[in-house]
């Protein structure tokens, strides 16, 4: 990308606070004030989902919303009238350091720092790039749970096959819409050795719908690393893809080493973005898989010969190589419609309409909920059968009757409905009308 003719080496471009950077052209990227009250209509009309279906899989990919899909465009007409400003955003102090810039916004709605959080395209590749790059020594494990998806159990197996590592997995219940928090922490920390140097747990699970309480587990684990030196610590590793955006809690409070998510489902973002957030102590315990163009240390040790150091910093496991900028830019956006909806509210929402679901749906004869009741351990998802009908069939009925809904990818399958904020009471109140309808 030719970084050296802009004195690349020289400036700590990427040290620079984003507020101190001239924006020259770039989107502004002032929050609205958050009002006093959600108008839920105007929410609806951010989307341009096709208004004659009820949509309950945006949890799958979400639709951009209006303030995405302009910022969206925005960059793209910047990179399309000079291919160039790709790197004036990226490394030219003279402008603003758009990457500082998504993750500036992004620590306002996680909590902690910027410099805490790699962008990655989505939770698949970050889960990849954290057990890849984990610090293993021969005769540890890697702990996991028998309710996590393909993406996280094959990450941790690829990486277990390259260190040498064991793996093994636990259950967390015995049926998880009968599932307690005790039950959950109590089995995890059982299962933890002093050989085990990660637990991989999911924060809700797309298979049930199941909310893990990730703190309680955090707290757990504490005084089982009492003691240990930091290359055998148990770090916890967090697929948070279905609770980011979706519930009231900062991510930095959770307690997870690393925290890894896609940005483009409950979180409204851009197609193709991602994070892994960790605090800074958390990332010496891994080590970077791609040459990353998002820091200067790395490119500085290649340039001049030198070795990169040990202690690794979130920005250098940021994957480098040309993408798709305009989206990872983008994600601002989404931050900011968050923030000006506010966090606590969109929360309130989902967990209305899919309270709704779950309650009136456990009261249907012929219909048995995998979801637990409680709030404390559920999300958006809702997972459930109906006597007498495979999944795949309730879900193809449901799309006659002009409802998305999806069947969850795992061995054991149920159908699935997810109410974003997208979506009305009303249109839940239909779609709970014809589930029973097909339970009668």
């Amino acid at each position: 990308m030719g970084v050296d003719r802009r004195g690349f080496l020289a400036r700590a471009g990427l040290t620079v606070a984003a507020a101190q950077l001239a924006s020259r052209g770039v989107p502004a990227a002032a929050a609205a004030p958050t009002p006093e009250a959600v108008d839920w209509d105007w929410v609806r009309q951010q989307f341009d989902l096709a208004p004659d279906w009820i949509h309950l899989a945006s949890f799958y990919l979400v639709s951009h919303p209006r303030p995405v899909r302009e910022a969206i465009e925005a960059y793209r007409r910047k990179i399309d009238e000079n291919p160039l400003f790709v790197e004036e955003a990226m490394f030219d102090p003279a402008h603003e350091n758009l990457p500082l810039r998504v993750k500036t916004a992004l620590a306002r709605y996680l909590g902690g720092q910027a410099e805490e959080i790699a962008l990655v395209p989505n939770t698949t590749t970050g889960l990849a790039l954290v057990y890849n790059g984990l610090r293993v020594k021969p005769g540890q494990e890697i702990l996991t749970t028998e309710h996590d998806h393909y993406s996280h159990h094959a990450a941790i197996a690829y990486a277990a096959e390259k260190s040498g590592a064991s793996v093994r997995r636990v259950a967390l219940h015995e049926g998880a819409a009968r599932a307690s928090e005790s039950e959950i922490v109590e089995r995890l920390r059982r299962a933890v050795t002093p050989r085990t140097r990660a637990l991989g747990v999911t924060w809700v699970h797309s298979s049930t719908g199941l909310r893990l309480p990730i703190r309680a587990i955090a707290d757990a684990l504490q005084p089982l690393n009492a003691g240990r030196d930091a290359a055998d610590r148990c770090l916890l590793i967090v697929d948070g893809v279905h609770g980011l955006g979706a519930l009231d809690e900062s991510v930095a409070d959770l307690g997870a080493d690393f925290f890894v998510a896609g940005l483009h489902k409950w979180m409204l973002a851009p197609r193709g973005t991602g994070i892994v957030r960790g605090p800074a102590a958390a990332w010496p315990h891994l080590r970077p898989t791609v040459p990353t163009f998002e820091a200067l240390e790395p490119f500085q040790a290649w340039a001049t010969g030198q070795q990169l150091p040990e202690q690794t910093k979130a920005a250098w496991v940021s994957p480098g190589g040309f993408c798709a900028f305009e989206h990872f830019w983008g994600a601002e956006a989404a931050v900011l419609l968050h923030e000006r909806l506010g966090r606590a509210r969109v929360a309130a929402r989902i967990r209305e309409l899919n309270g709704a679901f779950r309650r009136e749906l456990a009261a249907t004869p012929r219909v048995r909920l995998h979801t637990p009741a409680s709030d404390a351990l559920s999300a958006g998802i809702v997972c459930f059968e109906v006597d007498g009908l495979e999944p795949r069939v309730v879900v193809e009925r449901l799309h006659a009757k002009r409802i998305r809904a999806t069947t969850s990818p795992y061995a054991v399958s149920y159908a699935r409905v997810s109410a974003g904020i997208m979506i009305s009471p009303e249109q839940v109140e239909r779609t709970i009308r014809e589930i029973r309808a097909l339970a009668a």
